[in-house]
């Protein structure tokens, strides 16, 4: 079985006939109003961490059109703003729950006329061939139900000399991080989500997904044989997180 076989097996809710993007437009439609206290709550803030470090790899490019792929909330697309200044942010996601929340979170802190959300697919993005000056997805690439085909798609509407960062989950090797690491997001994890959001099955399927989710070299290949350059993938935490960097 290929790593993307083994993505697209990973869904939400095994008993449903929906399909991996229907069910995820579902659970996150579900759990969008706790969704950005759990994130904060269940990585202890160090996430907000994580996002800043990501973006700061975009400071000396000063990118002014940006797309942030699976905003969800618009949380990376707020702090891109503040971070890097650029003229305009597209934000895009499949859970109108999510990007609800996200635009009464743009309003309030006065950005409307500066980053806009929209209902998208990641897998055919809506806009023409070498749009923005870079990309940005935060948690949201393991989600995809077809790997490369939503990679692709962000290379296309990339322009050439942009760059994409991919913040992703992954999986720590070093002793104790590691065991503490499973035994948190295998016990912790789904008990807090499901006290806090009612939807135990969206934080089982958290561990699921980051465990089939290619890291490391192989995500680096798959964005080389999309046809990215200068690939770097750089490890957070003791490999808690991780940042992959490209260029169109």
């Amino acid at each position: 079985m290929s790593e993307k076989e083994t993505v697209q097996k990973i869904v939400p809710f095994k008993a449903s006939n929906l399909s991996k993007k229907e069910q995820i437009a579902h659970m996150f439609n579900d759990i969008a109003p706790r969704y950005d206290f759990l994130n904060r709550f269940l990585s202890l803030g160090i996430d907000v961490i994580w996002r800043k470090k990501a973006l700061r790899m975009l400071k000396k490019d000063r990118p002014q059109k940006m797309l942030d792929v699976a905003t969800g909330t618009g949380d990376f697309a707020i702090m891109a703003h503040k971070i890097l200044q650029p003229q305009h942010i597209t934000g895009i996601d499949i859970s109108a729950g999510m990007l609800e929340f996200g635009r009464q979170k743009i309003e309030n802190a006065g950005l409307s006329g500066k980053i806009s959300l929209q209902l998208g697919d990641s897998e055919t993005i809506s806009f023409a061939d070498q749009t923005f000056d870079a990309i940005t997805v935060a948690y949201g690439v393991r989600n995809f139900e077809n790997i490369e085909k939503g990679l692709s798609e962000m290379f296309r509407v990339l322009k050439p000399g942009g760059k994409l960062i991919i913040l992703e989950f992954s999986n720590p090797t070093a002793f104790p991080i590691k065991q503490l690491y499973h035994f948190y997001f295998k016990y912790i994890t789904p008990r807090v989500g499901k006290l806090v959001s009612k939807n135990r099955d969206a934080y089982e399927y958290l561990p699921d997904s980051v465990k089939a989710f290619p890291q490391g070299q192989v995500m680096c290949d798959i964005l080389t044989n999309i046809g990215f350059q200068a690939v770097t993938c750089k490890t957070l935490t003791f490999g808690i997180s991780s940042v992959y960097c490209a260029t169109r």
